[in-house]
């Protein structure tokens, strides 16, 4: 038989016994082997731990709605098994002595860690180049960027090395890499998922999701990972719905809201905006009604994004110092500040560096007011555009990402157009609202290239956002399609 790749495909396959556990397992596994030195899109592959687990399930000790389905976890998120290097050399050979919520919650469900995944170092990225481990490639065409920060989890899925993985999204980064791999990426509502285990990057902004083939693939994930936990601070204690049993249910009455200030945007692919115009008209023949809405205050957010989430940085980023956490040089040092110096210098690369400083500067007592507290007011202004705007529709649409996946290396010379690559997707973060990404389309060309339709809903109203992303899933065949990978076999 052929592999399962939907995570309900791979479920109910190995409760019926069309597959065993352990075979499926070893499937990925070879599939991993052949393919991961050309994709890196793992750190580091758990073989051994994954088909104990894999035995277990066959065996019945280990039962749950995720039992044998092989899942990979973005190296940021700790684990007590392996390492958790957050792609950094400052964190190269740490190992967690714990392991984060959504890691048990997964395990719990009967889950298969088939390894940790690569990333843009910190998270600090939107096309995992800047990962210490080397850039993850794109399995649609190996000489592009799968996007970031959470690439290493989008080309594990797209690439067939997994059958769902997970990510995390300070500004974009789990819906972009989905955009750019013909993945289905969420970002649940800031809250929903714990983030208790998840290494910080910036903590107000920071959230866990899914990456998977379909809709009511991501439901079932969500499911598993959302609810309130105590020792998360953030995380919201609401009862979490059955998000699978109503994806299949329209929503009747749809009011889908376009974006003003979006329809002529600076440096949008023109492809893109086809695909993306394509996607509304869809909605529209299922009896969608379009509403034009405006956001007044979008054109600040990567501004205040840019503020905001370096302040963070700089802060978390502070334990990292060579003795309590983290890289210490090998040099002699004559005190204990050349030792902290000379640690992070070697410890940090230069995006992380760069945001570090940013933020170092932002909050120094002469520009605070300036940056960091002007950055806020604009985040409350960004916060009340949308709630105003959803009052006239239950979801807004935007293209995911201005232009599709773009060749390693190219804008590795000009970080503020790297910064742009996340246009449409930072203000979701800052307004702390849900968001996902759906496959819509392909460029024409010698090697096509995904192009993906970003739908936002109000705070926890991930259940109506998923039935609405069904809908349009449900109408088209775009997330059927697969990359060809014999080539790079």
């Amino acid at each position: 038989m052929t592999d399962p790749d939907t995570l309900i495909d791979a479920r109910d396959a190995v409760a019926s016994k069309a597959v065993s556990a352990l075979e499926l397992t070893r499937r990925m596994l070879t599939r991993t082997q052949a393919l991961n030195p050309t994709l890196n899109a793992y750190n580091e592959v758990l073989a051994e731990r994954a088909l104990a687990t894999a035995k277990r399930v066959d065996d019945g000790e280990i039962t749950g709605p995720l039992a044998g389905v092989p899942i990979a976890l973005k190296d940021n998120l700790c684990t007590s098994v392996g390492k958790t290097t957050c792609s950094s050399k400052m964190l190269a050979d740490f190992r967690a002595p714990y392991d984060a919520t959504v890691v048990k919650k997964l395990e719990a469900a009967g889950a298969v860690f088939i390894g940790k995944t690569n990333l843009d170092e910190f998270a600090m990225g939107s096309s995992t180049e800047n990962s210490a481990f080397g850039p993850s490639r794109n399995p649609w065409d190996t000489s592009r960027v799968p996007g970031g920060s959470s690439g290493g989890s989008a080309t594990a899925l797209a690439a067939g090395l997994c059958v769902a993985s997970l990510g995390s999204d300070t500004g974009g980064s789990i819906r972009q890499p989905a955009a750019l791999c013909n993945l289905v990426g969420l970002k649940p509502t800031y809250g929903r998922v714990s983030r208790y285990g998840l290494v910080a990057f910036a903590s107000s902004l920071d959230q866990i999701g899914p990456f998977t083939w379909t809709v009511p693939d991501a439901a079932l994930l969500l499911n598993v990972i959302s609810g309130h936990d105590p020792k998360d601070s953030t995380s919201v204690p609401l009862d979490v719905p059955d998000y699978l049993a109503t994806v299949e249910e329209p929503v009747k009455g749809l009011r889908v809201g376009v974006v003003k200030e979006f329809a002529d945007l600076a440096g949008l692919d023109p492809q893109v905006k086809a695909a993306f115009e394509a996607a509304v008209a869809t909605y529209k023949s299922m009896g969608a009604t379009v509403v034009d809405v405006t956001l007044p205050n979008s054109h600040y957010g990567i501004a205040a994004y840019y503020v905001i989430a370096p302040c963070e940085a700089s802060s978390n980023l502070a334990r990292y110092d060579g003795v309590h956490f983290g890289h210490r040089t090998a040099e002699q040092c004559k005190d204990i500040i050349e030792l902290f110096s000379k640690s992070r210098a070697e410890g940090f690369g230069d995006e992380v560096k760069r945001r570090i400083m940013i933020g170092t500067y932002a909050l120094a007592s002469g520009y605070y007011d300036a940056y960091y507290v002007q950055a806020q007011k604009v985040r409350a202004l960004i916060k009340a555009d949308y709630d105003k705007a959803f009052e006239s529709c239950d979801v807004i649409l935007t293209p995911t990402s201005p232009t599709p996946a773009f060749k390693i290396g190219e804008k590795n010379a000009d970080p503020l157009s790297m910064y742009l690559c996340d246009v449409f997707t930072v203000t979701c973060n800052i307004a702390g609202i849900p968001g996902i990404s759906l496959p819509c389309g392909f460029t024409i060309g010698e090697k096509p290239l995904p192009i993906g339709l970003q739908l936002l809903a109000p705070a926890f109203a991930e259940e109506k956002l998923l039935r609405i992303a069904r809908m349009y899933e449900a109408a088209t065949d775009w997330h059927k399609a697969r990359p060809i990978l014999s080539e790079t076999i």
